[in-house]
């Protein structure tokens, strides 16, 4: 059993990787890349999120949070605003949501290739046994 369970590890992570390869390689044609296009999404769907939430949003460190948004700051994509007390808020500035439809229209295409080899129905199974797995709380550990 023990092998078995590796192996479906092994193949998560695989598809894993090649999603993330494919999607950083096309995004890049559009001025990003997968992880500030990641933290552009997050900020959307959380406006005025702190580092601290989005970091965990993104799945990295607050410190690795803070240096990309830097980044993105920098590139005039994002906007950090005080909040209440010592709290950053983040905003996407409008050429920030440009940034993130354009990467929005690049990972419909990357995703849209990277199952296609599963039909609809494979794929809302497949959704649906990772959004399980996902729930449990021994995941998240």
């Amino acid at each position: 059993m023990h092998r078995e369970l590796q192996e479906l590890g092994r193949a998560v992570k695989q598809a894993q990787y090649r999603q993330h390869r494919a999607l950083d390689s096309a995004l890049s044609a559009v001025g990003t890349t997968l992880a500030q296009w990641d933290a552009l999404r997050a900020i959307s769907r959380s406006p005025g999120a702190s580092a601290r939430e989005l970091a965990a949003a993104t799945f990295q460190t607050e410190q690795a949070f803070g240096a990309l948004v830097g980044r993105l700051a920098t590139q005039g994509v994002v906007e950090r605003r005080p909040g209440r007390g010592r709290r950053i808020e983040h905003h996407l500035t409008p050429a920030g949501e440009q940034l993130l439809a354009a990467g929005h229209k690049v990972a419909d295409e990357v995703l849209a290739t990277c199952f296609s080899a599963l039909p609809e129905p494979d794929r809302a199974a497949l959704l649906d046994l990772l959004q399980r797995l996902n729930a449990e709380p021994a995941a998240q550990a």
